[in-house]
């Protein structure tokens, strides 16, 4: 659409809002009036031409057929839309007619709003448009409204008409009237304060996207054609690209008819999308309101072509009811599995942070994909997304696994890159996602990135923060480079308009290998360390202030001093779970944790205060005295005293997890396991035993097996191209001769990088021109740089 006709339609539909609703409405409620009534004169001025052809139509299933209920076929038939209305009214008409009575204008209007057939009075219903009419009423303000919308110098109709000086009006295309409706939406939300609502598509990503998406199969259509967007918004994507494929004089015809099909969440803009579906002939069934993450709406069917711009950066914390059922995924849609690194099949989570949604949309779209047979040919997808979608999410992570489920499944053919400040409402860099489950033979088991960043022409006059555009040659050369698949590999230090480079799928995975450092703790029992079993860790203020107040007393009547104690937590603003406040005023609680000090201060009178730098010994030394005193200890209490009472030393000895035999078929299964020779045990955390390590001599075959220290747990993201083992041989072994390699905890993960394919290094200025410009700058600032300098 023309920005100017565009900003002029704007401005003309906001001073109604000012000349009519100043005194009525807040700003930020003008919304509520001037959206339904655009849908509204959109429809009305459509079924003006028709209006005599319905009401003898009426006249003829009343008086003539003897009708007890309208016949809707041929009412649409009369209408010439899927839509028509049986009142004698039209908005002019009520204009025309309208008296100095209110009551009289408010009955003609809810009579004409009555006479819409239902798909219609669904629309008003969402936009509560009844109750607006007879607020504007009471208000008296309800005339100036409409002879503000009938004006001949508004064209809301998707047809050319002229003005009273007999001046063309443009016609309002679905795409126009999505960038009309932006435009109030974000003039409205600023008014108030709001956000400026989800990123509507420009004209001319839809037509590359189309492009994109029809142009390499366009000798090979399907006969019958139906397109999807599951955030469809006001319609846009899907009538372009209705539009693409059936424009006369374009390169592709569709063999047969076209079905489009949508899901939106927004009230407002699904009677938009809902309207204009109508109003282009298409059924109005196939647009669905409600939250597409919430409700497979389309469950069991299949598309042929899906397009969608989804909202990013969105929480989706409302729906995860409806998707997640604790920790078990229960929609279909976003249950997959993938190969672990052992090679077995495994249910994973696919599903990303709550707060950004949008690879939902994706996997939504994917799990509507035809499969490829006989009578179909697969399906292709268009999708919109921002930076986060190619890298957010560790490996393992449901963004991760949903980008390796794509990659994997070998559906991904390419990415494009676009310029910023090319979206409508955000300037964020933006890439449209190409996927295919029947890709060429040669782009089978191959991604291409696109890198078109830098292609835009400058507008004259910025769209909200639409301030660039692609220009028709922009398109033809994104899509050349991505038809061909061709490989334009950047320039050290030149920025090129397109760059392009085809990659293997697996060189965006990676595994995600877990390092891990022997546990190395020095132990000494002191009064004070034992001191510190006397509390639960997690409830220490309030059993330090029981125990300061009660004393010993709070050991055997705890029952009595319960109210007191939650009373201090609360008077203290300590929040604690009902689970907590029952541990924390049960005796048993303060019996283990005396039982702990106890035993503790028993062990130290026997032990003593030496420390020790083998923890090894330490805990034999315990062990044995536990069982020499004969102390009644599980072995969690036990681990909670020899915890408190030990510490991590960079210089003590490792602590030994245990010593055990592999031999025979348990060291070939281990071997096996770990892909690796006998030699190599130690860097997988096996190492050969040493008679100074354990107590007697070690035997052949014996190996030791070290505690992990968590704190000094290292990841390595290893590319899938190349060898875990041998990676950490090169990359982590020279620098830390004691680790080794965790390989049961390996993910696999996946993520694509633009910055790291196509970032163009410039380099810093020469020092001589440096000091060129500081002291040139030095001449302006009477000497002072020379003195801060120290140049003279």
């Amino acid at each position: 659409m023309n920005n100017s006709v565009h900003n002029k339609l704007v401005s003309f539909i906001w001073s109604i809002a000012d000349d009519c609703l100043r005194d009525v409405y807040v700003r930020g409620k003008y919304r509520d009036v001037i959206l339904p009534m655009i849908v509204l004169r959109r429809l009305d001025a459509l079924l003006e031409p028709t209006k005599e052809a319905v009401l003898e139509e009426i006249i003829f299933q009343r008086d003539e057929a003897g009708f007890t209920e309208w016949d809707e076929s041929g009412l649409r038939d009369a209408s010439g839309f899927v839509f028509y209305n049986t009142s004698k009214w039209t908005l002019q008409k009520i204009k025309d007619t309208a008296t100095n009575s209110t009551q009289i204008l408010q009955a003609n209007f809810e009579d004409y709003l009555n006479g819409f057939s239902p798909n219609v009075k669904e629309i008003i219903e969402k936009f509560n448009l009844v109750s607006q009419v007879r607020h504007m009423a009471a208000k008296d303000v309800l005339l100036d409204v409409l002879e503000k919308f009938t004006s001949p110098n508004i064209n809301l109709t998707p047809y050319d008409k002229e003005d009273t000086e007999g001046r063309k009006l443009p016609a309002l295309s679905n795409l126009g009237m999505g960038y009309v409706f932006e435009e109030l939406i974000r003039k409205f939300n600023e008014d108030n304060n709001e956000e400026a609502g989800e990123h509507f598509t420009p004209r001319e990503v839809i037509d590359l996207m189309t492009h994109i998406i029809f142009d390499p199969i366009k000798e090979n259509l399907p006969p019958v054609m139906t397109i999807y967007d599951p955030a469809c918004g006001s319609g846009g994507m899907l009538t372009e690209a209705q539009n693409f494929i059936k424009d006369e004089e374009g390169a592709i015809k569709a063999l047969g008819d076209v079905y489009l099909y949508g899901k939106e969440i927004n009230d407002e803009t699904y009677a938009i999308c809902k309207s204009d579906m109508m109003i282009k002939g298409n059924d109005p069934a196939n647009i669905r309101v409600g939250s597409t993450l919430s409700t497979d709406e389309f469950a069991g069917t299949t598309f042929d072509f899906m397009l969608s711009n989804p909202p990013y950066g969105k929480s989706w914390a409302s729906e995860q009811k409806f998707i997640k059922d604790g920790k078990e995924v229960i929609d279909p849609r976003f249950q997959i599995k993938l190969k672990n690194y052992w090679g077995q099949e495994e249910e994973v989570d696919a599903i990303p942070r709550s707060s950004d949604g949008q690879l939902l949309f994706l996997m939504e779209m994917v799990s509507k994909m035809k499969p490829v047979n006989d009578k179909t040919k697969g399906s292709r997808i268009a999708s919109v997304h921002n930076g986060s979608s190619l890298f957010t999410g560790d490996a393992g992570g449901g963004e991760s696994n949903i980008r390796r489920y794509i990659i994997e499944n070998d559906w991904l053919e390419a990415i494009v890159q676009l310029p910023n400040n090319l979206f409508y409402n955000t300037g964020i860099t933006t890439y449209i996602w190409i996927l295919n489950n029947n890709k060429a033979n040669n782009r089978k088991g191959k991604v291409q990135l696109i890198d078109a960043g830098q292609l835009y022409r400058k507008l004259r006059k910025n769209l909200g923060n639409k301030n660039c555009e692609f220009a028709p040659e922009h398109i033809t050369e994104i899509v050349d480079v991505y038809s061909n698949m061709a490989t334009q590999p950047k320039q050290k230090l030149v920025a090129e308009p397109v760059e392009a480079q085809v990659f293997d799928n697996t060189d965006f995975g990676y595994y995600k290998a877990s390092i891990e450092r022997p546990k190395r703790l020095k132990a000494q029992f002191t009064a004070e360390r034992i001191e510190t079993l006397r509390f639960d860790k997690a409830l220490l203020e309030p059993m330090q202030y029981a125990y300061e107040t009660f004393g010993d007393n709070i050991y055997t009547n705890t029952q009595e001093h319960e109210q007191d104690i939650l009373d201090w937590c609360e008077k203290n603003e300590i929040n604690l779970s009902a689970a907590n406040k029952k541990k924390l005023t049960k005796a048993d609680t303060w019996k283990k944790h005396l039982n702990l000090v106890q035993t503790g201060t028993t062990l130290l009178k026997i032990i003593g205060e030496d420390e020790y730098n083998d923890f090894n010994q330490f805990k034999k030394l315990v062990d044995a005295e536990i069982k020499k005193q004969k102390l009644s200890i599980s072995a969690t209490d036990k681990k909670a005293i020899l915890n408190a009472v030990s510490w991590y030393s960079a210089d003590a000895e490792k602590v030994i997890k245990k010593v055990e035999k592999l031999s025979g078929d348990k060291l070939a299964k281990l071997l096996m396991h770990l892909d690796c020779e006998e030699k190599d045990l130690a860097d997988f955390g096996y190492y050969p035993c040493h008679p100074e390590l354990v107590s007697g001599s070690a035997n052949k075959g014996e190996y030791i097996t070290y505690e992990t220290e968590s704190d000094l747990r290292d990841t390595e993201n290893v590319p899938l191209k190349d060898n875990i083992h041998s990676y950490f041989k090169r990359e982590v072994q020279p620098h830390v001769s004691e680790a080794w390699i965790n390989l049961d905890a390996t993910k696999i993960g996946y993520e694509i990088s633009f910055n790291k394919y196509f970032y163009k290094h410039t380099p810093l200025r020469n020092i001589e021109d440096v000091t060129k410009d500081i002291l040139e700058l030095e001449k302006q600032s009477d000497g002072l740089i020379t003195e801060i300098l120290n140049l003279v």
